[in-house]
């Protein structure tokens, strides 16, 4: 192949490894990177900020379970970008995120911009590393792809000096190495099976990043089997279709009374894929810890995971789609204690599907059901932080796997470079983002990424004139003492038009479904600005009722 630069040679390996669209903001700290990228076939989505440029990057490898590849140049733009890090690692999902760098020669000099990369993410990565040789960076990138996918997967941060990529090699790309299988022996499966066929009060708690539509599938066998009631953690909701008879809720703020009943009295929990971190156990208040007081099943593709936190009775290394492929390949005997306990669990799930009414003329459960009832079923939606996606969480029902882009970080700002992401890798798919005001403005200026790209989204933005969330805490410990949580926005509409956009402004429940026709009809990236009613703070009370509480 002759020699060719760094730059070219760290793009001629992301091709060789199946690379095809790289998100980035661009930096001088890593031109020969842009230089090989042109005429490569990778496409380059340019972004405004570098922490939604690392966020598109996270949402693709969600979407897809391969790594979001996201460049950034040195000091500001790596911190920027740390934001999507964070998400990364928390969410368990592969992506690679490269810096550009100060020239070696320049190193411990606190050059212009200089920051030492390694040490800076090492606690938010999986691993942070740089390459000095330029012959090493198919090493190194070989190294990033297995340890971003395997396992527990997350991010790897690699540093690019400047002058390293414009230096030149004949190393030539290597090919990529088999992922390590993850296998479940038959009696793995069996004592599983036996102890949820000799439990009285079993469920079942599905999360993790690891899965699959083969894994849905035969999740949905087993649950059947079994007589299994299937809770999702946090923002995983698409890994059993809620409408499955055995599907009963999420594990989430907000979280349904009676399922948090259910779970603390549950006397044999199947944990897989899940870490069951504070979000799932509301503050780790369902379960006692180490001890659960239960037979405690726990599958996780990380070995040191199972038991690190709660005794497991049962503790499984593997991707919990081989546990249940095994599963449904038993015929258990049908359990002997009847239908009663998920048939009570399954009826308590319906009820808190029923919306309740709240003050203001748009009503944000019903839009949300309307979505529900009216987008496609492998329609994506995506969402950020706040107590907006408490509505979507609840009112939603999620038909198929890979429809829900959400991070289970909390982190404002994701929903929208999120559903940017999704749509580019999915055009023929809808994509829509349902937000609140603050979490759209934190990555705002990415709707100019959307109309650059033709990533024709739809954006539902609540718009209550308040972080919400904080609001709504506020209320709780410091009734009528507002501090910090109100805000003065924009003409959302208006702006969205000002960016080659669709935009329109929905005042009443009713007015919702033909904007939103038009919007999908416009063929434009499209915001719809829900004027909402501050006082309608939770899906279950509003701020009147907080304060009386």
């Amino acid at each position: 192949m002759g020699t060719r630069s760094g730059g070219d040679m760290l793009v001629e390996q992301l091709a060789e490894f199946g690379v095809n669209r790289v998100f980035s903001v661009p930096g001088e700290s890593f031109l020969a990177v842009l230089n090989a990228l042109y005429g490569s076939g990778i496409e380059n989505v340019v972004c405004r900020h570098e922490g939604g440029a690392a966020m598109m990057a996270e949402a693709h490898g969600k979407l897809t379970h391969e790594p979001g590849v996201a460049f950034v140049t040195r000091g500001p733009g790596a911190l920027n970008a740390a934001h999507g890090v964070h998400v990364a690692m928390h969410d368990s999902t592969p992506m690679l995120l490269f810096i550009g760098q100060v020239k070696r020669e320049h190193r411990d000099r606190d050059a212009f911009q200089e920051v030492d990369f390694v040490r800076m993410f090492s606690p938010v990565a999986k691993w942070a590393a740089e390459i000095s040789q330029t012959d090493r960076i198919p090493e190194y990138l070989s190294k990033a792809f297995r340890i971003a996918c395997s396992s527990r997967p997350g991010p790897v941060v690699i540093s690019l000096p400047e002058d390293m990529l414009h230096e030149r090699s004949v190393a030539v790309p290597c090919r990529r190495s088999a992922a390590p299988v993850q296998a479940i022996a038959k009696v793995d499966a069996e004592a599983v099976a036996k102890a949820l066929q000799d439990a009285e009060r079993p469920m079942a708690v599905v999360g993790g990043s690891v899965w699959s539509k083969t894994a849905s599938a035969d999740l949905a066998r087993v649950a059947e089997k079994f007589m299994l009631p299937v809770v999702s953690s946090f923002r995983r909701q698409d890994y059993l279709d809620n409408r499955h008879p055995n599907y009963v809720g999420d594990l989430t703020p907000g979280i349904n009374p009676r399922l948090s009943e259910a779970v603390k009295s549950s006397d044999c929990l199947l944990v897989a894929g899940s870490r069951l971190g504070d979000i799932a156990t509301v503050g780790y208040t369902l379960l006692d810890a180490p001890e659960t007081g239960k037979t405690f099943i726990h599958v996780h593709p990380d070995p040191s995971e199972p038991g690190r936190l709660w005794h497991a009775d049962i503790s499984l290394a593997a991707a919990p789609g081989a546990l249940f492929a095994r599963l449904a390949e038993l015929d258990p005997p049908p359990p002997m204690r009847g239908s009663g306990w998920l048939d009570r669990r399954v009826a308590e799930y319906q009820e808190w599907l029923k919306p309740r009414p709240l003050p203001g003329a748009v009503q944000l459960a019903e839009v949300v059901a309307w979505l529900s009832d009216n987008l496609p079923e492998d329609a994506i939606i995506a969402n950020g932080a706040g107590n907006t996606a408490a509505f979507l969480h609840r009112f939603f029902t999620y038909k198929t796997h890979g429809t829900q882009v959400a991070s289970t970080s909390g982190s404002m700002g994701y929903g929208l470079p999120a559903a940017i992401s999704a749509k580019l890798e999915h055009p023929d798919r809808t994509v829509v983002c349902v937000l609140g005001d603050g979490c759209f403005q934190m990555t705002i200026n990415e709707f100019s990424t959307a109309c650059q790209f033709g990533a024709n989204i739809v954006a539902v933005v609540a718009n209550n004139g308040s972080f919400a969330t904080i609001r709504m805490h506020q209320e709780r410990m410091f009734p009528d003492r507002v501090s910090g949580s109100d805000l003065q926005n924009p003409d959302f509409a208006a702006l969205a038009r000002s960016y080659g956009g669709h935009g329109e402004i929905v005042s009443s429940t009713d007015e919702f479904p033909r904007s939103f026709e038009r919007a999908c009809a416009s063929g434009l990236p499209s915001i719809i600005e829900l004027r909402v009613d501050l006082a309608a703070i939770t899906t279950e009370f509003s701020i009147e009722e907080l304060r009386d509480k």
